[in-house]
């Protein structure tokens, strides 16, 4: 299973985005997108065979997902369950804002125990992504499958392969554009890659700022 976040869009590092369809990638995503395509198509001779690519239905993972579809050659098939999580009353609103918000850092420390006001559980997206690839999984046994989706479903999805407790899913970093790994077996999960960034300079991307990284 390759997991790929969606490219950088305008409101990345700096806001939850809005309700909706959401923002759409900046010429800077698209250059991710296309960056993260070359790398799975030059490792794809050592690869299951690539049979298939789902995306969430946002628009920044649906553009990053048509730009991977050009390059290796599927056509992307929209999956409900990659969705970001939904973040209710706090979605549009600055991130250096909502770190002075009192739940905050109940998101990063605590995320089991914090709901959205008006939108989900953070508890309920881990278990929506977890199930969600680990169907697809089911579903293509023996093939290599793409999926592009968001930090915090990518991150919940790693956390959960890697054995780790939800509460400690915000130790991991998933920048955007970035190709991470997992492959299931009768045996269990096992993680290959995590955060591989495609032609870019890894150090300046692995450097998370404070709550740089979500969405």
């Amino acid at each position: 299973m390759l997991l790929v976040r969606h490219g950088t869009a305008a409101t990345t590092g700096k806001e939850l985005p809005e309700r909706g369809a959401g923002p759409s990638l900046s010429e800077q995503g698209r250059a991710q997108a296309q960056a993260v395509g070359e790398l799975i198509a030059h490792w794809r001779a050592s690869l299951f065979p690539l049979s298939h690519l789902y995306a969430s239905p946002l628009a920044r993972a649906q553009q990053t997902a048509a730009v991977l579809g050009e390059v290796l050659g599927l056509v992307p098939q929209l999956e409900p369950g990659l969705v970001d999580g939904d973040t209710g009353e706090w979605a549009g609103m600055e991130l250096r804002k909502l770190s002075r918000q009192p739940g905050w850092p109940t998101v990063l420390h605590h995320p089991s125990a914090f709901h959205f006001p008006g939108g989900e559980a953070m508890l309920d997206m881990h278990a929506r992504a977890v199930s969600t690839v680990r169907s697809l999984a089911n579903k293509h046994p023996g093939e290599s499958v793409v999926v592009v989706s968001h930090a915090d479903p990518i991150k919940a999805v790693l956390a959960d392969a890697l054995g780790m407790h939800f509460d400690m899913f915000q130790r991991l970093f998933v920048a955007p554009g970035s190709l991470s790994s997992v492959l299931y077996t009768d045996e269990g999960p096992s993680v290959g890659a995590v955060n591989w960034l495609a032609g870019r300079d890894q150090l300046a991307d692995l450097v998370p700022l404070a709550g740089r990284g979500r969405r």
